[in-house]
């Protein structure tokens, strides 16, 4: 399921898939989005990249294109590869930078960034 808040400029997406479970938050006031995977208890952080990552008004578009029509193709679909063994637990300063959405999705959790 995705949640669009365009007031605080933050989209929400929960993927329901067995051990590919996983909650993603987009914060473009912020400029970053933070994955936590549900099987490998960790969150994963990086700096939105507007050439790859859509933009607020487009990924609720994106969205309901993919909805209806049940398949998509866009060049903006992202796949990230993240380099194991170099986690770091998120401090004040992170929550500083990263912004309290993405705080309640890791906080606890080794951050991958």
């Amino acid at each position: 399921t995705m949640t669009i808040h365009n007031e605080n400029h933050i989209v929400e997406v929960h993927v329901r898939s067995g051990v590919y479970s996983s909650d993603t938050i987009f914060d473009y006031s912020r400029g970053y989005v933070a994955t936590r995977l549900l099987s490998k208890n960790a969150c994963f952080i990086m700096k939105i990249n507007k050439d790859y990552i859509p933009e607020l008004q487009e990924i609720g578009r994106l969205a309901f294109e993919r909805k209806t029509m049940k398949k998509i193709y866009s060049p903006n679909n992202v796949w990230v590869q993240f380099q194991s063994g170099h986690s770091v637990f998120g401090n004040f300063k992170d929550w500083l930078l990263y912004g309290r959405p993405i705080e309640q999705l890791c906080a606890g959790l080794p951050l991958y960034q």
